[in-house]
């Protein structure tokens, strides 16, 4: 081939910059193959080597300072060929231009005459370097060049010297000490940066060196660090639960403009929630009743976001429902003084009036609700010594009389509430779901309709969830640290999370992920995972609060040396004690070692620890998961439940609890007496990580006959819970 055809051939090779080079060449080495593009080629149109401009260079070099100045009006020649490969095409785009400092460091200046073969800087190679894989390319990042094999994917900082091997017959490097039949050149000096840079330089790599990222030679946030102070988990305990092989996971891979936009979005939805409630109700929003609609809502949907429903059986809540009905006519709150409760008294029968009167009701319900509020009233108004529990005994009568009546009123009203909610949420996840597929599509990635999976069946130790879809090139991050904190900046959006939690999250991500060995995609990963819960929160201060709060490590401990615990069922990377652990979204978790969601998760045997968020559908879906898994396997298998005990007015959920034929023994551990993590231990201060539990706290043992006979709550293991729960063992 001329020496044309050899250059549009080989236009190819991919030209990246520092560690963006890493991404494109080295993260997919098991997957990509570089192989240049097949070049179809017009004989009228090659260029003889008279029609290739010269190259003129000027080379000034000053005290500490070498600039290069050349011009270079290059013929392009690949203009008038027809690439068979849309890659090649797009690569020849990004091989317009390479900066003249590219050339090779022995030729300080350029022959004034054409060059007749490879006079492009990525195939400026001898021909002996090129067969064997060879090729040129610009760090930005760096800005010097580095040296690229496209057969054996190696790297280099310095041109590689051709050894007596070729890598095409010795791959293996068998008869040579070089793997890739390449000596290093001896006693050349690497490149260096301007003596103006400020701070100190970190030792350069010496020749033949592989090329390695800059945030591994400067202070990496990546890198490892030693603690002075105990870690807040255990990532050296193993997992002892067993499972059968899964499908990957279908949904997409994360992106931090998706993620920006489902913030914005979800927002908006909150806002929306709360001007119904006050349009149509008249009512604030109940607290906390819109992050457990999510949860209630993805307990039942099969939609495509792992965030908002969009598939659900019934466009009703029963979740939601019940809040806002709990809250009309008007909210009532625990009162503590005997004023409070009269003026609680107060607002609910005006409340209750004004409403009966402007709803179309039956006049018998018009009747009762107003007739009841008299009689409160005149009761009021005479004058007598009523105590603190006459006004809650009153208050609890008024409501028992006029609630059925203003439900009945309101239950339109509400249930088109909960409907528009849902349908809004619908149009929402379409929107983001367009648009993550139009970016995913702009790298080559479609949607796959369906997958076939072998249906042969291999017991395994449990792994973290694997995604089925390749992750493009993601936006750069920034990362800052300020003492204890550090600072991820995407598009000047903010996300701060304690230094030793950052460090957490690195440590989990290089256990569990397998596609980013080189740390590329680590900072926006990251980035992408505190936006998400900080969606999943809420926007107002503590909101979401008691949804992430965790047990104390010293409750941990005893459930693994104890009851062989070895993972969580609710956990998020944010707040797990184990490396293995269930949590809400499996497309930003699973990077860091979740095995998704504890309801489509099915263990085989292991000991299990659940802590459930205070949602009554999702804890019923957690006892009919548990009690199938029990009932299914003959292996041990155990879960200990602790959820709130609520003695006043016990839920469904915890009745079942209570009755459940797989219960081995229940506790209960007194309120102010035990301790529970921040919930928002990520970015809290180190004095306000465990926070006094205000309710008590049932311990629940569900256990088959093989897990009840290993992991047994014998009374001395019992004891020690007890023990590891209290004030003194956790402070």
């Amino acid at each position: 081939m001329s020496t044309t055809g050899t250059l549009c051939a080989n236009a190819a090779a991919p030209v990246s910059s520092g560690m963006e080079a890493d991404s494109t060449n080295n993260n997919n080495n098991n997957n990509i193959t570089h192989t240049p593009p097949t070049t179809t080629i017009n004989p009228s149109t090659i260029f003889t080597t008279s029609t290739v401009s010269t190259f003129t260079s000027t080379t000034a070099t000053t005290t500490g300072t070498t600039s290069v100045a050349s011009t270079s009006p290059i013929a392009v020649v690949t203009s008038q060929l027809s690439l068979s490969s849309p890659t090649a095409m797009a690569a020849n785009s990004q091989d317009s231009f390479t900066p003249p400092a590219l050339q090779s460091p022995q030729n300080s200046t350029f022959p004034m005459s054409p060059q007749a073969q490879f006079p492009d800087p990525v195939h400026d190679l001898p021909p002996e370097l090129l067969q064997a894989g060879w090729r040129k390319f610009w760090s930005k990042r760096e800005n010097r060049p580095y040296f690229f094999n496209k057969i054996t994917n190696e790297s280099l900082w310095e041109m590689p010297v051709f050894g007596q091997l070729d890598p095409l017959t010795d791959p293996l490097g068998i008869s040579s000490p070089s793997s890739s039949g390449m000596v290093s050149p001896v006693g050349q000096a690497p490149f260096s940066r301007s003596s103006s840079m400020e701070g100190p330089l970190p030792s350069l790599p010496v020749s033949g060196e592989k090329r390695r990222a800059s945030s591994e030679l400067f202070a990496s946030p990546t890198k490892r660090m030693t603690f002075t102070y105990s870690p807040y988990w255990n990532f050296d305990i193993a997992s002892n639960a067993v499972m059968y092989e899964r499908a990957p996971c279908m949904l997409p891979p994360v992106l931090p403009e998706i993620e920006l936009l489902r913030a914005q979005l979800v927002a908006k939805l909150r806002m929306n929630y709360k001007c119904l409630c006050k349009t149509r109700e008249d009512i604030d929003a109940p607290s906390e009743s819109f992050n457990r609609w999510l949860m209630e809502r993805k307990v039942c949907d099969r939609g495509a976001d792992a965030m908002l429903p969009s598939d659900c059986n019934s466009e009703v809540s029963q979740s939601m429902y019940r809040e806002i009905m709990n809250d009309i006519p008007v909210k009532l709150s625990n009162p503590k003084y005997s004023g409070d409760v009269k003026r609680q008294l107060v607002n609910y029968a005006e409340a209750a009036k004004k409403m009966i009167e402007s709803r179309g009701t039956s006049s018998e319900s018009r009747k009762v609700v107003k007739w009841n509020v008299e009689d409160m009233i005149a009761w009021l108004r005479k004058p007598h010594s009523s105590t603190f529990e006459d006004y809650l005994e009153r208050l609890a009568h008024l409501k028992r009389q006029c609630q059925p009546h203003l439900t009945e009123a309101a239950k339109m009203s509400v249930e088109g509430i909960c409907a528009k909610m849902y349908h809004v949420s619908c149009e929402t996840v379409k929107k983001l779901h367009d648009k993550h597929w139009e970016i995913l599509k702009e790298h080559g990635i479609t949607a796959v309709a369906s997958v076939s999976y072998p249906t042969t069946k291999h017991k395994v130790i449990c792994y973290p969830v694997q995604m089925y879809y390749p992750t493009p090139r993601l936006s750069q991050v920034e990362v800052q640290t300020e003492n204890d904190v550090t600072i991820l900046r995407y598009n000047s959006e903010k996300q701060k999370i304690n230094t030793s939690h950052f460090h957490k999250l690195e440590q989990l991500y290089r256990l569990n992920c397998r596609d980013d060995p080189k740390f590329d995609y680590f900072l926006a990963r990251c980035w992408c995972l505190l936006r998400r819960y900080e969606t999943y929160f809420g926007i107002q201060p503590r909101e979401g609060f008691e949804t992430q709060a965790a047990l104390p490590i010293s409750v941990f401990q005893c459930l693994n040396q104890s009851f062989g615990v070895t993972c969580e069922c609710f956990a998020s990377p944010l707040n797990c004690y184990f490396r293995q652990y269930c949590s809400a979204f499996s497309d930003t978790d699973c990077h860091f070692g979740s095995r998704g969601s504890i309801l489509q998760f099915h263990p085989l045997s292991g000991s299990f620890e659940a802590n459930p968020p205070f949602c009554d559908e999702l804890m019923e879906a957690m006892i009919d998961h548990f009690e199938n898994l029990l009932s299914e396997s003959s292996e041990p298998l155990s879960f200990i439940v602790f959820v709130p005990e609520c003695k006043d007015s016990p839920i469904q959920s915890l009745m079942r609890l209570e009755n459940s034929k797989f219960k081995q023994k229940s506790v209960v551990l007194v309120a102010k007496q035990h301790e529970y993590r921040h919930g928002f231990q990520h970015k809290c201060s180190k004095e306000d990580l465990n926070v006094k539990a205000a309710h008590g706290t049932m311990v629940v043992f569900l256990q088959n006959e093989a897990g009840a006979s290993q992991w047994g709550p014998t009374p001395d293991r019992v004891k020690e819970l007890i023990q590891a729960a209290s004030l003194t063992a956790t402070t």
